[in-house]
């Protein structure tokens, strides 16, 4: 096949074996044009017919070249993951399916290349997990059968090999499925794989084994180690999912015992020092061991019962407590010389993989810790369970705790952890001093570190141990922490471990341990002393005071400050990088807990506040310099008001961090949280920050800005913040922001619901200059109103009235006109009056062909206080609107629905401002004097009765309790400027304004001299209102 270059455009080629090889060496050249070229070709095709089969046809033909084959496999594999189901558009043909499957397991068997026959192993895998078992039920078998077949062949190692790795590349998909059909159909065929995989295993094993007995470096066994150790992973994963219960299963229970077996006679072969083996040969071994122990791990966790009632299992937990106990002899490290000397355990750093022995090691403390889950935190599950089942699992817990978990057993291994596995090691010491912050950020024990590393799980299981044994673990551990308070031991590294157990058992210690004379008498001093190795206390003392801060009430506080303050001077020499970073994280949990009184602080927040600042500027991994970041913050937001004198140098130092940043997107948000925080501590003062805070929003809430995703959320907090903290005199750059929320108001932006409460507090701030602006925003707000969620729909109303509001407010009567004609040119109105006529004909209407509402109750009241406010500033402007919206209908059929509807939703009003609100503007319609209004006299007298009996106490107080007589009746202690403005709007509120028994009298009385005085008024109105209705209304002495 020739090589050429392909210049025409992607769908003028059709596709055929030819053309889509010439595109593949076109798409895997050197060549930029043609790569790009060839690339957007392949993209065109991959959803033609019989595209994935042609590139399986070039894929096993073994003479074309490499480069093209291995883009055939990996688009190959990609398309299954894209097109192979069959509810995805474009999916491949039950054909071109089938002419795949049959192809690609023979390809792979006999595929030379080792890269693409793992690349063909994973697109098998992908088809087994969605073709298996309902489309391809015989795949597993049929992989089997040709393992049998290569098996019994014994010529050809490589056939061996790849058959052995398309199987693992199955079961490991498998093994994740979820689907009950898939694991069920797995763990019916795991008896036929384990069958030929153990056979195979033992075979292979006993070979190579023989070997290395006989004292053979074992290069010559390479093949059948390689050979096991495939089969043994396939092992490890079949097992574990082939059974529920495999304390029940023969089969399992006999591969159990060969793999425990083995286990112990591939160590003792390891650990026999006259033997010599080729290294690669002992790094395959000892693969072996790893993989085993990954087993007896994946087991405890996965069947916790089952593993229990395996045969040997608590010789076998004994046999890792030994290896954990004799692997803790060598563990730490105890010599404090110059720490720059003591390196690894060769003198070299070890970038290889975790030594053996400290592999072994770390799968017994994760065992430990299993068997800890089982007997005290089984996990809870909704399976059915059988008595089998219930008797097994008590069965498991009572031999666990009386075979191995016993409370001797939690006393010594108590003390393994502690006096071996927290002390540092050589290679800590290292990487303390060459790697300083690498090496704290590892130390934190963020994520799942537990299960990749020696100490961090020693200290899981330390917890664990202290927890399920607190009665008989407490004074033993008691005992040690007051024989290391008393006795002047120089040994840092036995205190450091000492005290690291002090500070992981606080919650179990707090009311046992008198800590405050510990705190005075010890720890005081050892963090001034000045001598090598206290380093290493230092950082131990900062973590502890940490932990026990957040559980023990009554410490020094002060005390804790000055060693705080101490702990992060630069000036002293021990307190080199990893002790002032580790006080910089533990000052966050110094300041949280809720005893923080920031009077008490005062004192130390210059010194401390400096020195944070300048380890922010010295750190350069950008998780430290996050972590430390989070710091201020929550020092910033703790100190409130206090932090004013240190606003400018913390203002100044934040535009160079931000700068270093770049991209490190999760570093500004943090910054623009610190300067939200700063700026609602510093309140009114925070103006003189505009300058900075103003282009830090703009740019961040631009939607053309690259950063928007990621920065917008935060930006929004911080310009919802300088709004908050403005005065009414605004920034003008303030205002010009504001159409920077437009973009935002989308029904499906994450951002939406604080983008709206940014413009709600706009309207507080300037409503003048929003009420200029807000016509071309109006259609964004109408479409809101329909499917977008709750919280949402009342934000919106609650902006629409405030709106209306503050038009009265600006411009009267008039500017209230200006609005409802805006409203009402972006069919807002509309869609209000239409919401609840919809809501009214589902009311008039019963049974299966009742008419169906979107309008739930909160949102109808929200609409209906909306027509509230236009009926109690102008009844006639509320008419005018009505009669707009609805022109085929009249003012007075219109309002006959509105007010039925209406009355029949009051009792729905909860809230008594709301409510009292929907009855004043009620009540304001009286002044039409129409006959649609006075006919709903008794609906009045009702709803007059309820709220005023509500507002007054049932008559004990002597006015109504909504109505604030001064400004200031609501003022909180620090108000900000916006819960200003919000209380005098409150205040110049009519609901707050208006005594509603007196505002009932005065419509009542226009009413009566309309139609002409009491007696019309009685003929024609009051006799239809019931006598009971009457009667409570006029115990309420309104007239």
């Amino acid at each position: 096949m020739t090589h050429f270059a392909i210049e025409v455009a992607g769908e003028a080629n059709p596709l055929s074996v030819q053309t889509l090889y010439q595109t593949l060496s076109a798409a895997s050249s050197t060549d930029s044009q043609q790569i790009k070229t060839g690339a957007q070709q392949l993209q065109n095709w991959e959803k033609h017919s019989g595209f994935y089969s042609s590139l399986q046809s070039i894929f096993i033909d073994t003479s074309l070249p490499v480069e093209v084959r291995h883009l055939c496999v990996i688009q190959l594999k990609n398309g299954v993951d894209k097109y192979w189901r069959k509810t995805v558009a474009n999916s491949i043909s039950r054909t071109e399916k089938s002419e795949i499957r049959s192809r690609c397991i023979e390809s792979g068997i006999k595929e030379p290349n080792p890269r693409l026959a793992l690349q063909n192993a994973l697109m098998i895998a992908k088809i087994v997990r969605y073709e298996y078992p309902a489309d391809w039920p015989e795949a597993i078998s049929s992989i089997v059968s040709n393992l049998r077949s290569v098996l019994q062949s014994d010529s050809n190692s490589r056939e061996l090999n790849r058959t052995l790795l398309i199987l693992l590349e199955v079961i490991k998909e498998l093994s994740t499925a979820r689907i009950q059909r898939t694991r069920l159909s797995l763990q019916a065929a795991a008896s036929e794989v384990v069958q030929v995989l153990g056979s195979l295993y033992h075979d292979k094993a006993r070979i190579w084994s023989a070997f290395l007995a006989r004292g053979d470096d074992g290069e010559a066994a390479v093949g059948s180690i390689e050979q096991s150790l495939l089969a043994l992973r396939v092992l490890r994963r079949i097992l574990v999912a082939g059974w529920d219960f495999p304390n029940r299963s023969s089969e399992f229970q006999d591969i159990w015992i060969m793999l425990n077996n083995h286990f112990r006679e591939i160590l003792a072969l390891i650990s026999n020092t006259a033997l010599r083996f080729h290294e690669n040969v002992r790094q395959l071994t000892e693969k072996h061991l790893r993989q085993i122990a990954k087993l007896h791990v994946n087991i405890a966790k996965d069947h916790p019962a089952g593993f229990s009632l395996l045969e040997s299992s608590i010789p076998l937990l004994s046999a890792y407590w030994s290896l954990v106990d004799q692997f803790g002899e060598t563990f730490g490290s105890r010599t404090t010389d110059n720490p720059v000397t003591m390196n690894g355990r060769d003198g070299e750093s070890d970038d290889s993989i975790m030594p053996l022995m400290e592999f072994l090691s770390l799968k017994g403390l994760q065992l430990v810790r299993a068997c800890l889950r089982i007997v005290f935190n089984p996990a809870r599950t909704f399976k059915y369970q059988s008595d089998e089942d219930k008797v097994e699992k008590a069965q498991s817990r009572d031999l666990l705790k009386s075979g191995f978990l016993t409370e001797g057993f939690a006393q010594t291994a108590m003390q393994t952890l502690v006096t071996r596995f927290f002390v540092l090691r050589p290679d800590d010491i290292r990487d303390w001093n060459e790697q300083p912050e690498e090496w704290e950020q590892k130390e934190t024990g963020d994520g799942d570190v537990a299960e990749f590393s020696v100490r961090p799980c020693a200290e899981k299981l330390f917890l664990d141990l202290i927890l399920n044994y607190k009665m008989q673990l407490i004074h033993p551990l008691k005992s040690v922490f007051g024989h290391v308070e008393s006795t002047q031991t120089q040994d840092v590294f036995l205190k450091n471990s000492v005290y690291a157990a002090i500070g992981l058992a606080a919650p179990i210690l707090e009311d046992r341990i008198d800590f405050n004379p510990f705190l005075r008498s010890t720890l005081k001093h050892e963090v001034q002393i000045q001598q090598p190795g206290y380093n290493i206390l230092r950082r131990r003392i900062a973590i502890v005071l940490g932990q026990w801060l957040v559980v023990k009430n009554g410490l020094d506080r002060e005390l804790v400050y000055q060693i705080f303050q101490h702990l992060l001077n630069n000036d002293d020499q021990w307190n080199d990088l990893v002790v002032r970073i580790t006080a910089g994280r533990q000052l966050k949990e110094i300041i949280l807990p809720f005893e923080f009184d920031k009077m008490t602080f005062k004192p130390y927040s210059a010194t401390i506040l400096i020195c944070l600042m300048t380890l922010i500027e010295e750190v350069e991994l950008s998780e430290t310099k996050f972590a430390l970041l989070g710091t201020l913050s929550v020092v910033i937001q703790s100190m409130e008001e206090e932090i004013s004198p240190f606003a400018d140098k913390i203002v100044a130092f934040l535009p160079p961090l931000w700068d270093q940043a770049g991209k490190e997107f999760l570093t500004k948000q943090l910054i623009l949280g610190i300067l939200s925080t700063l700026i609602s501590a510093l309140k009114g003062e925070s103006q003189k920050y505009y300058h900075l805070v103003i282009p830090l929003i703009d740019n961040s809430v631009n939607v053309q800005s690259e950063s928007y995703e990621q920065l917008v959320e935060d930006a929004l907090g911080l310009w919802e913040a300088t709004l908050q903290q403005t005065s009414c005199d605004a920034v003008p750059q303030l205002i010009a922001l504001a159409p920077r929320l437009f973009p935002m108001l989308e029904g499906g932006s994450d951002v939406l619901p604080t983008a709206l409460h940014i413009m709600e507090t706009y309207v507080y701030l300037a409503p003048r200059e929003m009420l200029q602006s807000i016509g071309p925003l109006l259609p964004s707000l109408t479409s809101l109103l329909k499917g977008a969620r709750r919280e949402v729909t009342g934000t919106v109303l609650s902006i629409v009235e405030l709106l209306m509001r503050s038009a009265l407010d600006v411009g009267g009567d008039e500017a209230l006109r200006v609005l409802t004609s805006e409203l009402f040119q972006a069919r807002f109105l509309q869609t209000i009056v239409a919401g609840l006529h919809g809501a009214y004909e589902s009311h008039q209407t019963t049974g299966p062909n009742r008419t169906k509402t979107w309008l739930d109750v909160l949102v109808e009241t929200d609409y209906l206080s909306l027509l509230s406010r236009l009926a109690l500033s102008s009844p006639g402007l509320l008419l005018d609107a009505l009669a707009a919206t609805m022109p085929k209908q009249g003012k007075e059929e219109s309002m006959v629905w509105i007010l039925t509807e209406w009355f029949r939703h009051l009792d729905n009003i909860s809230h008594p401002e709301k409510k009292k609100l929907n009855c004043l503007a009620l009540t304001a319609l009286l002044k039409t004097n129409a006959p649609w209004i006075l006919i709903r006299l008794q609906d009045l007298m009702t709803i007059w009765t309820e709220v005023i009996v509500e507002l007054y106490d049932d008559g004990e107080a002597s006015s109504d309790c909504l109505v604030y007589l001064r400004p200031d009746a609501m003022q909180g202690e620090r108000e900000t400027a916006e819960e200003e403005r919000q209380r005098k709007l409150m205040f110049g509120d009519p609901v707050h304004r208006l005594d509603v028994k007196a505002f009932v009298r005065e419509h009542v009385r226009q009413a009566i001299e309309a139609v002409g005085g009491e007696a019309a008024f009685q003929t024609q109105w009051v006799v239809n209102v019931d006598v009971e209705v009457l009667q409570e209304f006029g115990r309420l002495g309104v007239m």
